[in-house]
Formats: structure tokens, sequence, C-alpha cells
């Protein structure tokens, strides 16, 4: 065997697997373990991210599928926002400088030129989807989907349209959600300006004085002394002159900063809430685009309005201190940009009035690692507003309504129009006739992921629907019935929720899980998943890997310099939920174990030339005791595998195969392997042959490559499955006997290459080996590999001792 090349052998798999259809779907198989897989984002190509926690979901679909039948669909996120911006990013354009039509066909090339690259990344990892059991989240059957799930839920009373004060990004010029927001710490001016009431100086701080010209009035507490007479009176705002009320307010804190607030419209929800609460008229100074839409600022933007105001202030002496302080600002998560609140019209799911029944629902998941629930939880509690669902932008899915222009009439598409764009379709009004206007904004991307369990039932339903109807139209009676026996599963046959787990990153928790969930209980009133497994982040120097920081590996170097199997190794290191440190010394470590798979695997089969691959009629001892040994390894990493903990799998196996079966076990039976004929060379031969293919098949879910090719030049000839893939996961057998003679016999092992080491000797010196009566006792049926394995001349009993000869 010559040396390992992973590039050569990887590719030379990955054909193999397409062309076999290994990770084919069978339909007609009745039980079914159902993996509702996260459809990445189409950023241009996988990041380290994607690499690291999509091995982690396919060691788990690995090991499943030796086991039973996997449903393991591969789609991708691009609709929406991400994929606008990286259209703008990767053609240098401006989605609000084209036309809709114009700009969505620009999305539509764009993603036909990068999604086959993309996809690719994937397989090439090992992933172990069927990618033909594909869908994309902007495809005619997800927007059918999506448009179908709006229309059901505004019937349900749990969609509706409101303008008020909404989350808004100035940079994407669209509104956004709760869950999109990031939290982001940073340096800015908190003033205390002098405001004036009843000719006396009222002091107020802020970050924001560029709200000033939309102060609406001031707060102070009913009971705060210090400002009682000036309740109900008028206060008047610093530079720009005009008065506003002074109102008793609770909000207001006597104990914080001057006790004094300064409420604007609208510079959060406080602002929001505290408007509406004392129905005070507002005043929107700020425009969609974040630049200051009227007065004398107009044409600044938010940053440079605040520079120049808080100058002007301070020339003419309104500014009574000024300080550089720290603070948390909220962002979008898409681009970073200070979030602002403008009143904008757009449509909501009702979240507030179910939080108690998502917690109830989300308690009913497996969490893994548990601790993840109360994430989940801490999120839902946290809850302030309803779900904003509709985005002002182009490239989406459409929201399928018109509205009358003069009734207000709201009309919904028909189930058998859609998938549907309502800009392209005219409706009338039924109860005024005249007509009515499509409705221009484009459904938030989380409104159709969060249906992904659905989309990917439905291109097996789409399938046999499909099926059915080339049935009934091109075969013969004869034809039909042997058609409709061959297939009679089709019919009973669905993937049906709850699906079986859902893999994801614990940064989406809030998003692509909480709005999966709410998704399933307005539409199945059940959960969508029975287990949910969290991965952590993959990190560089102790912080996220991010483009914009700059400190990103990518994955298709790594898989060039070292393999997928050494970056999949990489990624099974930690503990489900963990962040991974890249280190090249990890990847390091993954390519020697496949060095050494490779070269155990050369040094077994020159050894089973002359083997006839039958069992022995009796096992020598020690072989007894290695698969007693590797019993209680499938055991314990069918275990883990089954609770998700496939690290500890790994690590078992890892330390299995190095320490008890190639330091160990190889060099023991060598001189039998080399001089024994009959049984006992036989014994060794069968030990040999049935660790191998156990150690390769806990290693498959893992290391997927090496042990398929190991498989196929070895193994399939006498065992029949086309690939290790599709055999069978080594069953644990109830066996009661002890390990402990083995493992006194390592430990003895172990200090006699200890004392040859103290002592400068190489392995192979000749000794004679002194042990206590006790210790021979212990061991009595495998002294003869003791002599073997330490070149021992004798052994006499004796105080434990190492004479070098």
């Amino acid at each position: 065997m010559s040396q390992y090349n992973h590039q050569e052998i990887e590719l030379k798999i990955l054909e193999f697997w397409r062309k076999e259809k290994i990770y084919k779907f069978n339909e007609k198989r009745d039980k079914i373990y159902s993996i509702d897989t996260p459809p990445p984002t189409v950023s241009g190509k996988m990041h380290m991210g994607h690499a690291y926690s999509y091995s982690q979901q396919d060691f788990i679909a690995r090991f499943r599928k030796m086991k039973e039948n996997v449903f393991y669909p591969f789609g991708t996120d691009d609709n929406g926002l991400p994929t606008e911006r990286l259209v703008e990013k990767l053609k240098k354009v401006k989605s609000k400088e084209m036309s809709r039509s114009d700009f969505i066909k620009l999305c539509l090339q764009t993603l036909k030129e990068i999604t086959p690259d993309f996809i690719q990344d994937w397989k090439n990892l090992g992933i172990s989807c069927d990618f033909d059991i594909y869908y994309s989240t902007i495809d005619d059957n997800s927007r059918k989907i999506s448009q179908s799930s709006f229309i059901e839920l505004y019937k349900k009373g749990l969609v509706y349209k409101k303008e008020f004060p909404t989350l808004w990004c100035p940079e994407c010029q669209t509104a956004i959600a709760q869950a999109e927001l990031e939290d982001k710490e940073l340096e800015s001016f908190f003033s205390t300006l002098m405001f004036s009431c009843d000719n006396k100086d009222l002091f107020i701080a802020t970050t924001r004085p560029e709200m000033l010209e939309a102060c609406r009035a001031v707060f102070v507490h009913p009971k705060d002394k210090r400002y009682k007479d000036l309740i109900g009176k008028k206060a008047k705002v610093p530079l720009f002159n005009f008065e506003v009320p002074v109102i008793a307010d609770e909000s207001a804190d006597p104990e914080k900063g001057t006790g004094v607030l300064m409420v604007c419209s609208y510079g959060d929800k406080f602002d929001s809430d505290a408007i509406k609460r004392h129905m005070l008229e507002s005043k929107i100074i700020l425009g969609k685009n974040g630049i200051i839409k009227e007065g004398r600022y107009k044409g600044l933007k938010v940053k440079d309005a605040r520079e120049k105001i808080l100058e002007e202030l301070e020339k003419n002496n309104l500014v009574k201190e000024k300080k550089i302080i720290k603070h948390v600002v909220n962002v979008h998560d898409k681009c970073g940009t200070e979030i602002e609140f403008l009143p904008t019209e757009q449509w909501f799911i009702n979240l507030l009035d179910n939080k108690n029944k998502f917690i109830e629902l989300g308690k009913k998941i497996h969490w893994y690692p548990n601790y993840m629930f109360k994430r989940y939880e801490n999120w839902v509690n946290g809850l302030e507003w309803d779900w904003s669902i509709s985005r002002d932008r182009h490239f989406g899915i459409p929201i399928p309504v018109w509205e009358c222009k003069d009734c207000k009439e709201i009309i919904l598409a028909e189930q058998k129009e859609l998938p549907i764009d309502p800009l392209e379709v005219k409706k009338i009004c039924k109860k005024c006739k005249k007509e009515a206007n499509g409705e221009e904004r484009v459904l938030d991307t989380w409104a159709t992921s969060s249906l992904t369990p659905q989309i990917a039932s439905s291109l097996i339903k789409n399938k046999i629907e499909n099926f059915e109807k080339i049935r009934v139209t091109k075969f013969s009676k004869k034809d039909f019935v042997k058609i409709s026996l061959g297939n009679r599963n089709y019919a009973k046959f669905s993937i049906k929720m709850p699906y079986s787990l859902r893999p994801q990153a614990h940064d989406i928790i809030r998003t692509w899980a909480f709005y999966t969930i709410v998704k399933s209980f307005y539409h199945k009133n059940k959960i969508p998943w029975n287990d949910v497994i969290i991965s952590g982040y993959a990190t560089l120097k102790g912080k996220k890997m991010s483009k914009s920081k700059g400190n990103i590996v990518e994955p298709q170097e790594v898989l060039k310099k070292y393999g997928a199997d050494a970056l999949r190794y990489w990624a099974a290191g930690p503990k489900l939920g963990e962040d991974l440190e890249y280190q090249e010394k990890d990847l390091i470590a993954g390519k020697k174990l496949l060095t050494k798979l490779w070269n155990a695997t050369n040094f077994i089969f020159i050894n089973l030339k002359d083997y006839d691959f039958k069992k022995p009629k009796k096992l020598e001892k020690i072989d007894e005791l290695l698969l007693i040994k590797l019993n209680g390894l499938i055991k314990n990493c069918t275990e883990y595998f089954e609770n998700y903990d496939y690290s500890k799998a790994k690590q078992l196996t890892d330390n299995f195969f190095w320490n008890i079966f190639c330091d160990n076990y190889l060099e023991i039976i060598k001189k039998r392997i080399y001089n024994e004929k009959g049984d006992k060379k036989k014994s060794a031969q069968y030990t040999l042959y049935k660790s191998l293919l156990t150690l390769l098949k806990l290693f498959a879910p893992i290391i997927p490559f090496i042990t398929e090719n190991i498989y196929q030049e070895y193994f399939r000839k006498r065992e029949k499955e086309k690939s290790i893939h599709l055999t069978k996961w080594p069953k644990a057998e109830k066996i009661k006997k002890s390990t402990e003679e083995l493992d006194f016999f390592l430990e003895i092992l172990s200090k006699v290459r200890q004392e040859k080491s103290a002592q400068k000797k190489p392995m192979n010196a000749e000794i004679i080996l002194f042990l206590e009566k006790k210790e021979k006792n212990k061991i009595k049926e495998l002294l003869d590999d003791l002599k073997n394995v330490s070149n021992a001349k004798e052994i006499k009993e004796g105080e434990f001792k190492v004479d070098i000869l």
C-alpha cells in the first residue's frame, strides 16, 4: 500500500459516493430518523464555522445511518436581506437604485452562478446528506409553503398589520425583528444639557443630543420633591427653544442621573411606550436612510448631527458636563448599524400572547446540552415585541396580499395561485369594486426558514404525488399492477413532525429554533422536533471567526493541506455546545491518526494473506480478552453517540486504537503471527480482521473517507455491503467476563517498557523479568504473550525487576 494521499483518495471516494448514490434516502422503509438540516445562508463559500458545526451534525447522521433509515435533506437559505447584501457586494450595485424586477433577476442569476460551488464545499467536507432532496428557500415550492403559512396565520388572527414605531436599520433600510438585534459596546459622550423651566435650570443627561428637536416631554418622578413644583409646567428645549410639558411619571428614577428624563420620538422603546401612554404628539426628524430630514440640521447623518448639535450647545453654554462613557447599543446583526425607532407600517405575527406556551413547548424538547434550554427560556421571557415579519426590500418572498385603495379591505391570495407576486397580478376589491394595491414588502427570511421541517417533508410528498401522476398516465394496466405492488409503501409514507433532530448553532436559538417552534405550534399544535443539538463557535485567538474582524481560516485551504477527515477530527474534539479554538496542532494530530490507521491496515493485511477468514475453534486468551475489551468499547461508543456525545466516543475509540490495539496488541501478536502456524496464528488473524473492521466502523462517522477507502480495498468483497456507511453499526454482546487480566497484563508491560527506557535500552532488548507469585498467577495464561512482547528470555518469581541481558 502506498503512502496515504488524502487529496487523491477523497476525490475518488466522493465520486464513488455520488455514482453509487450511497446517501440516497430510502422512501420505502418505514422506520425513519429525520433530521431538520440547517440550510446554510448562501455567502459565496463555506466558512470555518460551517465546517465545524456541520461536521458535528454529520457525525450523528452517519452513526444513525448505520442503524436505521435516515432522512437527511440539504437546502440553502438564499432569500432575503443576506442574499441582497451579497449580490450588492459581488455585483457592486445598490438594490434601492435598481428597479425591483431588475434586481430580483440579478439576484437569481447570481445565485445560479455561485450556488453549485457553494454546495460542493459541503460535499467535499463529507456531509452525508441526500443532495437530491434539495430545496432553496427562494424556489417555487418554498415560496408556496411560506405564503401559505402567512395566509393560514392571517385567517387564524395571528398575523396583523400595524403602523407604530418599529426597529429600523438605516443601512439596510428595512424594519427588523427583536431577534435580529445584537449588543455592541460603544464609546459616547454623556452630556448633561441645560433645559429651563419656570426661570430655573433643569438638567437632563443624554447620549443623543441629536434627538432634541424631537423632544416631546420631560418626565420627573411624582414623589421627587426637587421637581414637584414643575409638574404641569413647560420646559424649554435648549438650542431649539420650543416648549414641552413636564409630566409626572414613575419611570423617572430620582436616584439615577439628575432624575429627569427627556422623551423623544423616538429614541428607543421606552420613548415609544411613554408617548403612547401619555398620548403625546410625535415629531419625526429622522428619515429611513438615517439622515435628518427637516429643520436646521437637515441632510446630516445622525452621527454628524450629534457632533454638530453638541458643538453648538457648548458654544451657547448649554452643557453643564460632558464625559466619555462606554455603553451598550443595539445594532443590526446583518450589518452592525445602530438601530433607530421609526413609525412604519409593518406586518407582525403575535408572539406576546403565547410566551408561556412557547416555554412549555420548549420544555417538551430534549436540549443537548441541556443548559441551552435556559437560553431559549430567557429569550422568550425577555420578548418585548411581536415578530415583525415584513421587510422593505426587493429580494424575498412576496407577502401574498392586496389592499383596496378606497376601503382598505385586505385581499388574500387563493391557495391555487401560490406562489404569487401581488405586484404582478391585479385584484379588484369585492366590496367596493375598486382596484387593490399589491403588497410591496417581502417576508423576513426567518418567516420561511422557520418552516424547514414542512419544506423538507414536502419534497418527498411532491415526489410521491408526481410518481402517482406518472404511474396513472404512462403505464399499461399490467405495469400499473406491477408498479403498485413494488411501491405499495409510498402511499403510507411521509416525513411526520416532530422530526427526530434539529442541529443548529447557539447564536440562532432566538431566531431559527424559536421561530420554528412558533410556526410548528401555530400550524400543527406540536413541537417541531424531539431533540435539538446546539453547536458552539469556531474561534481563533479566543474570538469567533469573522471576516469583519479579519480572524478567519478558510476551510478550503485546510481541506487542501490536511484533508476533510483531519478537519472533521478537529471538529470532534470538544463537547457539544462548546466553542473550539482553531489550532493547527489538532489538524496535525488528525493527520497522524490517518497515517497510523493506514499503516496498521497495511501491516494487518500483509499478515492475512494465508487467512481463510473463518473463525477458529478456540481463541487464544489474549485474543479473547481483546475482543471482550472491544465489545465494551462498542457498548460505550453506542451510548455516547445515542446521547450526541460524539466527542467522548471519538476519545474512547482513539485511545483504544492507539494505546491498546496499535501500541500493545499488534506488538503482542507479532511473533505469533510471524512464527506460529495453525490455530494459534489463525486466532490472531481472526482477531485482527474483526478488530480492524469494528474500529473502522466506530471511526466511520468521524473520518468517513479513509474508513471507506480501507473498506473498499480490503473488506467489501467479504462483507457484501457496497459501502462501510451502509454496514450495520457494531452491536455489543452481553458478555459478563472481565478484562482485568488484560488490564493487569498491560500495566506490567508498561512498567517493563519504562524500565528499558530508563536504562536507555531499545524496546527489543532481551531481558529476564521478575514477577511476584501472585502477579504471575494473575496472568498465568498470558505469560507466553508477555515473554514474546517484552523479549523476556525467562520470567522468574521475585519482586518486580527487569534485568537487561
